[in-house]
């Protein structure tokens, strides 16, 4: 294939994903509905409306405060996630090879998922102090476990037949993982990254607001300390589309490159 013909291939798929991005915009339009009804109902001390909410959102990335804090959270949103993508996928992974490993690690992962977050940061104030390793290890601790179980039953999953298959016509472990057990493990892990994402913004935000560390979350503790209600939701409201573009601009557009198999099984015109 040529590099004109892989261009046009590549902005005919960027089309496609950008024009199915109307579905979601839907979504968060009946969202914007509903919180304008409550604006309505509550009125703007109770529930400031979308416009309100978005004319304070334009003033507050006007301050370069604003930008340290955003980039503080970031940082410290993306070193969390990276840490439990990296360690719980890995493990996970191993871990579905061995029906032992699953028994004993289970419970495990259940006991770590039944801890609040809330009770995490307590314990990492405690041993990191106010500083943002104690946001870092809160989200490590808050989402390996979910990247964990998607490596895990990824991997437990697999279609054994066609791995005994793979290894009947002399394939070594690491070609049938590539081409077996990688594309069915892809289908678990995106699922699992997407929310560990998700979890990453809003734990970071949450620890920097308990421990008053700075970032999104120290904004948000000052704003709540001067009762300004448009503030709070703006802040909120920023980090929510931080996480959107988190998931629907780096992980989904990399899903879909890595899941085009299964658009050989679609329908033409049929779309997931």
């Amino acid at each position: 294939m040529t590099m004109f013909a892989r261009s046009l291939a590549f902005a005919g798929w960027t089309g496609r994903y950008v024009w199915s991005a109307w579905a979601g915009a839907a979504g968060l339009f009946c969202v914007a509905a509903a919180w304008q009804a409550g604006h309505e109902f509550y009125g703007s001390f109770i529930l400031p409306s979308p416009l309100e909410t978005l004319h304070a959102l334009a003033a507050i990335a006007q301050e370069p405060e604003f930008a340290k804090a955003a980039r503080e959270t970031a940082e410290r949103s993306l070193i969390g996630f990276c840490l439990a993508v990296g360690i719980g996928t890995t493990t996970g992974a191993i871990a579905g090879y061995s029906f032992a490993a699953m028994r004993l690690m289970r419970p495990i992962v259940t006991v770590i998922l039944g801890v609040p977050p809330i009770a995490w940061i307590v314990l990492a104030l405690i041993w990191f102090g106010s500083t943002g390793g104690s946001a870092i290890m809160t989200v490590v601790v808050a989402a390996l476990p979910i990247s964990f179980v998607g490596g895990l039953e990824g991997v437990a999953t697999r279609d054994r037949g066609l791995d005994a298959m793979a290894r009947s016509f002399g394939a070594g472990m690491w070609l049938r993982f590539r081409t077996v057990t990688m594309p069915h493990l892809i289908s678990y892990l995106f699922p699992a990254w997407t929310t560990t994402a998700g979890t990453a913004w809003k734990v970071t935000v949450m620890a920097e607001l308990l421990s008053n560390t700075g970032g999104i979350g120290g904004e948000l503790a000052t704003a709540r300390a001067l009762f300004d209600i448009p503030r709070v939701m703006a802040l909120i409201v920023a980090v929510v589309a931080f996480a959107l573009i988190t998931e629907y601009v780096f992980l989904h557009p990399v899903r879909d490159r890595l899941e085009r198999w299964r658009e050989a099984g679609l329908p033409w015109g049929v779309k997931r």
